[in-house]
Parts: C-alpha cells; structure tokens; sequence
C-alpha cells in the first residue's frame, strides 16, 4: 500500500509540474519575441562565464552537448537534464550547435511565432536585415576572440599567390606580345587584338565570378577561376595559331579576372577591425610582386633565342612560349594551396550553415591559440546568429525532363540569382556608395593604365628617333659579284641595283630596299627582322634556307625566281636585341617604385584613414603628371614613372579596402566585381584613346589623365568612412 502511495504522489507531482510548465509557457508566450531576445541573451551570457577557461571536451561533457554517462547520484543523465517526460525545454538549456532544421535561434519558442509561410518577402526582407546587423556585431566579437595569428597569415599567403597571377597576367601581354608578333608573323594591324581581347576576358570574369562567389563560396569560386587561369594559360605555350592563341588567353584572362574581387572579399571576412585595413594592404603587395615575377622572367628567358626547339616546319616553340609556363606557375600554386584552405566563415552565416561555420571559426581559434603558446584556452562561442533564409523554389523536371534541360535550367537560374544579386548593389543603402565607387574606379584606372600604355610607347618613341637619326641610307648605288656574309643594320637603301651578288649565312636587321632590282643573286640562310623589300624587282634570283615571306616583299616583282626549303613562321634569332633588356629593366623599375607606396600606405591605413589616402593619392598623382612636360629623355621619363607608380599605389590600397568594407556579405563580392570589370573596360578605353593621341601630341594625354584624376580624388574623399564600422 505505501508503494502505491508512494506512486500516486509522484504521479500527481509529475502532472503538476507539466501544469504549471504549461500555463508558464502561455504567460510567456504573451510576451511575444521579445521575451524570447531576453532568455536567449541571458543564456549566451551565462554560457560565456559559465563555460570561460575550461577545456573543450570537459565543456560538451559536463552541458550534455553531445551525450554522456549517467549521473547515479540523481538517476538522470546530462543529456536529458532539463527535459520532462513530454520532452519540453526548461528555459535556458542549450541545445547544442543549431541547424538549419530549428528555428532562426536555435532554441525551443518560448511563444508561438509567426510561420514563415504566412509573411510576405518585404516582411521577411526585414527580419533578415536585421539579423544581418546582429550578426555583424556578433561576428566581430568572435573574430577578436579567434585572435590574429597563424591562420591568417596562413591564408595572406596563399590568397597572395592568387594576387601575384593577376598581376603576372597583366603584365605578361606586354611582355610577350612583340616576341608573339613576330613568331606567328601578325601584321601590324592585328597586333592589338591580344592585348585588347585579355582585358576583356577578365572584365566579363569579374563580373562573373565576383557573383559567383556570393552564390557558391569565395573559396569554391576562387578554386574553379584559378584553374581555368592556369590551364588555359599553360595551354596558350603551346598552340601555334594567332587565333587560337588569341582564344586560349581570352578565357586565361576570364579566370583571373575572379582573383582580385573574391580575394579581398575572402581575407577582409577573416579579419578584426583594427587589422583589417594594414593587412589588406599588405595583401595588395603581392600584386607588385607579380609584376616584378614577370618583369624578371622576361628579362631572363625572352632575349634567350637560343632556348628553343622545332618539330619540322610546322612547330616552333621559342623562348618566350617557356616565359608564358613560367608565369602560369603562381596560378599553379594558388590552386594547390587552396585545397588545404576552409570556406569563408561569413558566407556560409549567411548561407544558413551553421555548423560548418562554427566548425571552421573554432579551427581558427584553435590554430591560433597553439601558435601562442595557449592551447588549453577553450573557444567560448557556443551560438551565433543565422540571418532568416529566404528560400527560392525553382521547379525543375527531374522526372521528365531530359539532362541537358535540368543543365539549363540550373545555368539560369544561377545567372538570374548573379543578376538580382548585381541589382541589389543598386538599392539603399548601397546606391549612392556603389555610384561613387563606379566613378572613382572608372577614373583610376582609365588615368592609370592610359598613362602606363603611354610611358612606354613614349619610351620606345623616344628610343625609334634616336635609332632613326643613325640610319644610313643608299641611293642609286649598283653593287656586282659581291658576297654580303655580315649583318646588314639600320639601313635604307633607294633605286639600286644588285647583280649577280650573294647573301650568304647574314642577318638583315631594320634594313629596307625600295624600288631596287636584285638581277641573278642568290639567298641562303638568311635571317631578317624588320627587314622589307617595297617595290623591288627580283630576276632569275634563288632562295635558299630563308624567312622571307610574301608580307615582306609589299608591291615586288619576281620574274623566273626560285624558292627552295623556305623557313615557314617568322623567326626570332637576334641574340644582341638589347632594347629588349631595355624594356623589361624599364618596366622592372616602374613595377619596384610601387614598393615604397605600399609601405606607407600599409602603415597608414588605419592611422590617417581610408578616404584621406584615397582622395590624397588621386590628386597628388594627377598633379604629377603635369611634370612629364619636362620629360624629354629616357632617363626623365622613367623617373617620371616611378614616380607616378609609387603615388597611385595607395589609391588602389585605399579603394580596395574601402570597397569590401562598404558592401554587405550577401553582396561584397559580387558589388566588388562588377567595379573590377568597369575598371578593365576603363583601361581599354584609356589604351585606345592614349595610343591614339601619344604619335600626335602629348598635352592632350597629361591634361586629360590630370583631369580625370583630381576629380576622382574629389569623389571619393565623398564616400562613406569605414575605418571604425564592422564588416556588415
């Protein structure tokens, strides 16, 4: 009898605790969210000084996080601690990590809220947009806890390597393109195409995988366009065709044109406030490591005819085909790095992933704190906010529709989702920012690479007039039985007349014969460059072993000629072409006077602010160029270069910075892209329009890119100051 007593008392004691639970659970449910806001902050609390200074797994132990053994004192288990038998959760239990299946706190409802379904978007548009700002907050205070250390360096490195093959790609066009030129004999008129149809390749990949990685992933996006870069230039060493080898550097320069927006987006999401602007900075550094990598490469491999090879007639693999596999490495091991790097942590918040971010962020502190020497320091954050996901339904026939449908269905609808994520860069309140970062953008580059194009092309203009004032010229000369075995150099030679003469084991460099006859010579192993026969008249003359083809005898004549094992391609066999050496050790010191510029702007990031260096630069840079009306020598204009190099650096440190801080998570990337690819449409613009003016005067260049500067610099000391705000 007392056992049944005794049963009955805790029956009635177990209904009346579930009564009482249940009318507590109503009277807070009549409080609504904000009761649920209020338990949620009081638990983080508690589990923070709860929990501060303990080892990990004594701390999933002792809260029932993931299971443990049964407390025999009490009869229960920390697994079910907190629970009654209709399995309802006491306030303030935690739950372990949430997921995506629980709600958006991932704590049981103490009221009845709303569901999801019967909202509208504007509804759940401002839900999310205030969790955003909730978990920017948040975020910041977990990156300061993870520390600055090991990882980050770790990832400033390998998100550099992906830096540096931008850079490389840039100046890799300039640097190959008069070897390609004359290796697959492209006329004059077609020689612009390589340099124009890189650029844009990599305006179209901006954009595209600026989107994409607001859609897959900064490192998935980074992964996919890194090894597009460096397959496809790795495969333009190879190809023999101007159009082919046009194809393979189009879609080369379409995968590096994801490198700058996707990187800055992913290492700016990993960092602290205060670090963010200095080492960002630094990051910018290996740009200019790319481009001396480059410069290097070319001064060490090009002018090295020697190192090449043929296969027959057909295929000739010269030295500046090894220079283009040399640049293709950096891309190379940017790609291997990557694999051993996580996800951005704030993509995958936003995202809704949970687990995955809390994973890696506890990776981040773990591997910092070991660096330290504090591996016992426990990482405290046991719940973070995940912004309200908005699904998208999209109906695909998986059942009948057929493979190449459901593909297309899946291509568009993640063009559609890069499209609105593109229009929202153009709604508040990001519109009047994203202006002005379209304006700045557009005037830095069109004055920065319009100028860059016009150095050298002054430089070489410069260099052709000098070079022209020593040419020798021939007139009405008549020349018999002599036997030319030396180098003909820098001549012109008018109305004479060669009979029975022999061009034997010679080179012709920068020679041209007009309106001559050649009467009964004879031609073996000759070699020429820049060499050309315009309105000559060749009689029962034989060609032995020589590169001269049809395009270098414009408007000649051939009566009873013969043409024996003729060379097929142009060649390139000019060991002593110093004004190669000459032009890469120009553009070596132009990419090094970038140096000192990132230094201070490296320093100064955080001290003087983002806004004074960018407006500061600009104008400082356009008032420099008013000093290239004294550049009337070599040596002043590469002065003048390094100069200019060196002050617009800290722009571009600047704006780079300024623009992942301005943008949202759910949209940096994608907003950083599309400035990246008005910035190469500006550079094109700026190559045509400089180049056109640089033959006929000067003044037009400098006034204009002065111009264009200083406003931009006025614009933007307009923008908004992110130097104390957190990463929204």
């Amino acid at each position: 009898m007392d056992g049944a007593y005794k049963m009955e008392d805790n029956t009635s004691l177990v209904r009346g605790a579930q009564d009482i639970a249940k009318v507590v659970k109503k009277q807070t449910g009549r409080k609504g969210n904000a009761g649920l806001e209020k338990a949620q902050d009081e638990y983080t609390e508690r589990s923070y000084n709860r929990f501060q200074g303990r080892e990990d797994d004594e701390y999933y132990t002792q809260e029932g996080n993931y299971g443990g053994e049964a407390n025999e004192d009490e009869g229960s288990s920390d697994a079910t601690e907190g629970h009654d038998e209709d399995d309802e959760i006491y306030e303030g239990e935690y739950q372990g990590i949430p997921n995506a299946t629980q709600n958006k706190d991932g704590i049981g409802a103490l009221g009845q809220p709303v569901r999801d379904d019967y909202k509208d978007r504007l509804e759940l548009e401002t839900e999310r947009k205030a969790d955003e700002e909730e978990l920017a907050q948040q975020y910041e205070l977990i990156i300061q806890e993870c520390g600055h250390g090991r990882f980050q360096w770790a990832l400033f490195f390998v998100l550099g390597m992906a830096l540096m093959a931008d850079g490389v790609e840039v100046f890799v066009v300039g640097f190959v393109l008069p070897s390609a030129e004359t290796d697959m004999c492209i006329p004059n008129s077609g020689s612009g195409w390589l340099g124009s149809i890189v650029y844009l390749g990599m305006m179209v990949g901006a954009f595209f995988w600026g989107g994409l990685a607001d859609k897959v992933g900064r490192r998935q996006s980074l992964l996919i366009c890194m090894s597009v870069n460096g397959f496809f230039a790795f495969l333009s060493s190879f190809v023999q065709g101007y159009g082919f080898f046009l194809f393979c550097r189009l879609l080369s320069g379409f995968g590096i044109g994801g490198a700058v927006p996707v990187v800055f987006s992913y290492f700016a999401e990993v960092l602290a406030r205060e670090k963010r602007g200095e080492h960002l900075s630094w990051l910018c550094m290996f740009w200019m490591i790319g481009g001396i990598y480059a410069s290097a490469m070319a001064w060490a491999i090009i002018p090295h005819y020697g190192w090449s090879f043929s296969m027959g007639s057909a295929y000739q693999f010269h030295s500046w085909r090894v220079f283009v596999i040399m640049c293709a490495l950096p891309c190379v091991s940017a790609v291997v790095a990557l694999t051993f790097m996580p996800e951005s942590p704030r993509f995958l918040l936003e995202v809704g992933k949970h687990d995955e971010a809390w994973m890696i962020l506890k990776q981040i502190h773990d591997t910092n704190m070991r660096a330290r020497g504090q591996p016992e320091k426990v990482f405290t954050v046991n719940r973070i906010k995940t912004p309200k996901q908005i699904d998208e339904f999209i109906e695909i026939e998986s059942d009948t529709g057929t493979w190449y449908k459901r593909c297309y269905v899946r291509v568009r609808t993640e063009l559609d989702g890069i499209w609105s994520t593109f229009m929202r860069c153009f709604t508040y309140p990001v519109k009047d920012s994203t202006t002005k970062l379209a304006v700045v953008w557009f005037t830095l580059s069109f004055g920065y690479y319009g100028l860059s194009v016009w150095f050298p092309d002054v430089i070489k203009h410069l260099q052709a007039d000098e070079y022209a004032s020593r040419r020798k010229s021939f007139e009405n000369e008549i020349i018999k039985d002599f036997d030319f075995n030396f180098t003909l150099e820098n001549q012109i030679h008018y109305n004479g007349t060669f009979v029975n003469d022999r061009f034997t084991m010679m080179k012709f460099k920068a020679v041209t014969f007009q309106d001559t006859v050649f009467n009964t010579c004879y031609f073996e192993d000759v070699t020429t460059l820049n060499t050309y026969f315009r309105n000559c008249t060749f009689v029962r003359s034989i060609f032995f072993n020589t590169d001269l083809e049809p395009y270098k005898y414009p408007g000649s004549q051939f009566v009873n000629c013969t043409f024996i094992h003729n060379k097929t391609g142009c060649q390139i066999s000019f060991d002593d072409d110093y004004s190669a050496y000459w032009i890469y050790f120009v553009n070596f010191l132009g990419t090094l006077a970038v140096l000192p510029g990132n230094i201070v702007s490296a320093l100064l990031m955080d001290r003087i602010g983002r806004l004074t260096m960018l407006g500061g630069s600009m104008i400082l840079s356009g008032i420099s160029c008013f000093f290239l009306w004294f550049g009337t020598s070599e040596s002043m204009m590469i002065g003048m270069l390094c100069l200019y190099n060196g002050l617009t650096i800290s722009a571009w440190n600047s704006l780079d910075v300024i623009t992942v801080e301005l943008y949202p998570s759910d949209r940096r990337a994608t907003g950083f892209g599309f400035l990246n690819a008005l910035c190469k449409a500006a550079a094109v613009l700026g190559n045509l329009i400089f180049g056109s003016f640089v033959i006929i005067t000067k003044s037009i260049p400098i006034l204009l890119a002065s111009s264009v500067l200083v406003c931009g610099g006025l614009v933007g000391l307009r923008l908004p100051d992110t130097r104390t705000q957190v990463l929204m």
